[in-house]
């Protein structure tokens, strides 16, 4: 049997409010003599993903944009992944649609609704609702799937939900924005897929874990072995009801480590 780690970032393995990773090193460290592929499945961008792989000092596959696409960099751990689409340095399996499509939808209703994109917003604006840097927020614009976005009236998203589902996409809640979606995608057909692919080339069964703190990871939740909940920033828990879900007691990259040491 072969253990595959899934992994929300923001609130989960980032802390919320500085986005470190400091309290998680015990586990990384465990994870990588294993040779267990930590896979960040995130509604971040690509080139997010890849700078934030950097400052951990990791080069493992990646779920983006709420499972728009799985990326697998190519030798990964001398496997072979060919079966799959060449996209630079990786192998790749796209579930989403194109950012063209999202923009499209977002641009003909955002005024209607209220709605406030990521690809509205200056970077100073960018960096006040995200608290990201100047230069990770210019990272967060380079997007290819999906649209974040701060709905200026809650009880108008039922109807919003409704004309964007006739369009193929959907509407997503994260730690601080709505996601505009391909219908198709999301993090636990992500994972689905992801566990095919692993099971394919090691020829072994899959035994999964994963770890969020928001309502767009219940998906995720659902579709693994072992589920975890991270207390979030409000010292709070994610209502859901899957059946023997572990919590953790700390927050961010604290309960991150103290959950994967605790089952790996």
């Amino acid at each position: 049997m072969k253990t595959l780690i899934f992994t929300d970032l923001d609130g989960t393995f980032l802390n919320h409010k500085d986005y470190s990773f400091d309290d998680s090193k015990e586990a990384l460290l465990k994870i990588s003599k294993e040779k267990i592929p930590l896979i960040f499945t995130t509604s971040k961008t690509k080139v997010e993903v890849e700078l934030l792989q950097k400052k951990v000092g990791i080069n493992e596959p990646f779920i983006i944009e709420n499972g728009a696409a799985i990326f697998i960099p190519k030798k990964y751990q001398g496997l072979d992944f060919s079966f799959l689409k060449e996209f630079d340095a990786y192998y790749v399996l796209q579930l989403g649609l194109s950012y063209k499509n999202i923009l499209d939808f977002y641009n003909k209703y955002k005024k209607e609704f209220g709605m406030f994109g990521f690809s509205d917003m200056t970077l100073p604006e960018l960096v006040k609702y995200t608290g990201l840097s100047i230069d990770d927020a210019k990272l967060s614009k380079q997007r290819d799937f999906t649209e974040p976005f701060l709905l200026k009236d809650d009880s108008s998203l039922k109807q919003l939900q409704t004309l964007a589902h006739k369009y193929n996409i959907k509407i997503t809640k994260g730690g601080r924005f709505y996601h505009l979606i391909g219908v198709f995608q999301d993090k636990g057909e992500a994972i689905k897929k992801t566990k095919m692919i692993f099971k394919k080339v090691f020829n072994k069964r899959i035994n999964s874990i994963a770890l969020g703190d928001g309502e767009n990871d219940i998906t995720m939740l659902e579709n693994v072995n072992t589920a975890i909940i991270i207390k979030n920033y409000e010292d709070e828990y994610l209502d859901c009801n899957i059946k023997n879900i572990q919590k953790s007691t700390y927050q961010g990259s604290k309960g991150w480590n103290e959950m994967v040491l605790k089952n790996v």
